[in-house]
């Protein structure tokens, strides 16, 4: 099975999205769910399945949890989920678990790759899909004896009115994106679901796109009601899901802070064996407003700025990581001189652009309606000064995404500009180029959402921040509020000096912050290599999950049923 799965990179390259693609992803889907995704649970707990009885038997009724999975075909949540519902079991939290069983019409498990031919989406929406997500999901969680809860226990397809959704979807889609339903984000979560299923970052041009829309529409309202009638009947403490975007997780969230109930939401970060948890909302929104003064007096040594700067290092090639875009980055200068007719003598700014579609569904705007009106204005800036150079460095994650942007910048840049000046250069996400070798050679590098700001700056280059991102607001960069301030700040360039003193000391231990605090690691997930999800849990024995066995594990169940901060402190770890 393992090896029909290694024709999928070639049938790619061959017939994109393809149905035959999607047929060797679907078996492939199979496999890895049975080989990887789902923890054995009642073979771990076999071995101590007197305590574990126990255990359920001494919850406390009144500290109630819903781990809100719903989607159990994404792996890296059920392996995540499931030890946290035994971790919180042990902790005597009363856990309880929320799955679609195949209700939506749409979710954040399908997307276009999934569905080449559109129109087969758009009839029959994510059936076949369905199959492989739920029962396993269920099968794994009841084998603990913790509670189930399913999506259809509290609502039906035939309780939303398709009358109501055609009438949001004949209003245009900036109207649509602005409507609520009972109060709830409806229209903006839907949207945000029809962009990440097409990898897009409008629908302008895609036929399908009010059909699709149409299908997130009702999965939105869908999901909404369930959650709303199942938090009518159990009165859960705090809900703690994956990404806190999306469909359905979006909306469980908005349903949860409605009704009062607190939001934990978590991802995986980019060290291995370290997830990113935060409280009422996804971590995409919540590091942004986080108070400096979280970090901005830590203790700080030449031991933690050399482990900062090791790993910083070690992000050029990934070796830390298990989320990285380049297996063999290219260093050598004079080989990027002659692929790209850069002049590095010369003063150049770099540019680092996000994916569209992702870009559009993290982040609010700030001086620019969106991210491509300000790469078209800033290029249309760059035409006039001749004597720098703009480095217009593509995401690399447009082509290893999942999914694969369908929305490339680089086009929409050609297609804007015909013919470029002779001074801006554009790297397109496929090249192997370094972008932290060519954004080192940079006087200063404009941004709009990349977390690539809290390196660069680290290593003391000057970021200005167009858009939302997570080094914003924190007295490190220089932040955009208007075009007009935007193109104040250009009209500086080149600015002739890098950060230094205190101001490179405060950009270190953000950094620091951002990597190894906000990243909190948990011994038990074990990294895996070349499959997905990229790690695995590795336990033998219900007694490593009780406190004191894992300090990052401890941080994150405080977190949740204690309401403490979700800081790892690795200065403190890494003293004693």
């Amino acid at each position: 099975m393992k090896t029909i799965y290694l024709l999928i990179p070639k049938v790619k390259k061959v017939i994109p999205f393809s149905p035959l693609q999607r047929t060797l992803r679907l078996y492939w889907r199979q496999y890895r769910a049975k080989t990887f995704g789902y923890s054995d649970w009642k073979k771990i707990i076999s071995k101590d399945i007197r305590y574990w009885k126990k255990a359920l038997g001494e919850v406390d009724k009144k500290e109630k949890v819903l781990i809100a999975t719903s989607t159990g075909g994404y792996l890296p949540a059920v392996q995540l989920e499931s030890m946290l519902a035994c971790a919180l079991t042990l902790r005597k939290a009363n856990v309880s678990v929320f799955l679609c069983d195949g209700i939506l019409p749409a979710c954040f498990e399908c997307d276009i790759t999934w569905y080449p031919n559109l129109k087969r989406f758009v009839l029959y929406g994510p059936q076949d899909l369905c199959k492989s997500c739920f029962k396993p999901a269920r099968k794994m969680y009841e084998s603990l004896g913790i509670k189930v809860y399913r999506y259809s226990e509290f609502v039906s397809c035939r309780e939303v009115e398709d009358k109501e959704i055609e009438e949001i979807i004949s209003s245009s889609l900036e109207e649509a994106k602005k409507y609520r339903w009972k109060g709830i984000a409806i229209g903006e979560h839907a949207l945000a679901g029809a962009l990440r299923f097409l990898g897009r970052g409008d629908l302008k041009e895609e036929k399908y796109a009010k059909d699709i829309l149409r299908r997130y529409l009702k999965a939105s309202m869908i999901t909404s009601l369930a959650t709303l009638r199942l938090l009518e009947k159990e009165d859960f403490k705090v809900a703690v899901f994956h990404h806190g975007i999306y469909v359905p997780q979006g909306l469980i969230g908005e349903v949860c802070r409605k009704k009062g109930i607190r939001v934990v939401n978590w991802n995986p970060a980019y060290r291995k064996r370290c997830f990113i948890f935060s409280e009422k909302d996804t971590y995409h929104h919540t590091l942004i407003s986080e108070p400096t003064e979280k970090w901005e007096n830590i203790f700080w040594d030449s031991k933690i700025e050399k482990t900062l700067m090791d790993y910083l290092k070690s992000r050029w090639y990934g070796t830390q990581d298990w989320i990285w875009f380049h297996e063999n980055p290219n260093e050598d200068l004079g080989k990027i001189v002659k692929e790209t007719g850069i002049d590095f003598s010369r003063p150049c700014i770099g540019l680092l652009t996000n994916v569209y579609w992702d870009a559009q569904l993290h982040y609010p705007t700030n001086a620019f309606p969106n991210m491509l009106e300000w790469i078209f204005q800033t290029i249309e800036y760059f035409f006039k000064r001749k004597e720098l150079q703009l480095i217009i460095r593509v995401h690399p994650a447009e082509v290893k995404n999942n999914p694969p942007s369908r929305q490339k910048v680089e086009k929409e840049i050609r297609r804007r500009f015909p013919k470029l000046s002779s001074n801006i250069f554009i790297i397109p996400p496929h090249s192997p180029i370094s972008t932290y070798k060519v954004m080192s050679q940079c006087d200063s590098v404009i941004i709009y959402g990349t977390k690539m700001g809290v390196e660069l700056t680290a290593i003391g280059i000057p970021v200005i921040v167009a858009g939302e991102a997570w080094i914003r607001n924190k007295g490190i960069t220089i932040d955009i509020s208007s075009p007009q301030e935007y193109f104040k700040i250009l009209d500086k360039l080149p600015l002739r000096k890098k950060l230094n003193g205190e101001k490179l000391q405060r950009a270190r231990k953000y950094a620091f912050h951002f990597f190894f605090r906000r990243m909190i690691p948990i011994k038990l997930m074990e990294p895996l290599v070349g499959v997905w999800p990229p790690y695995r849990l590795s336990l033998s024995t219900l007694y490593q999950l009780l406190p004191g066995k894992d300090l990052g594990l401890d941080i994150i169940c405080d977190g949740i049923l204690k309401n403490k901060e979700f800081i790892y402190p690795y200065e403190k770890v890494s003293i004693s």
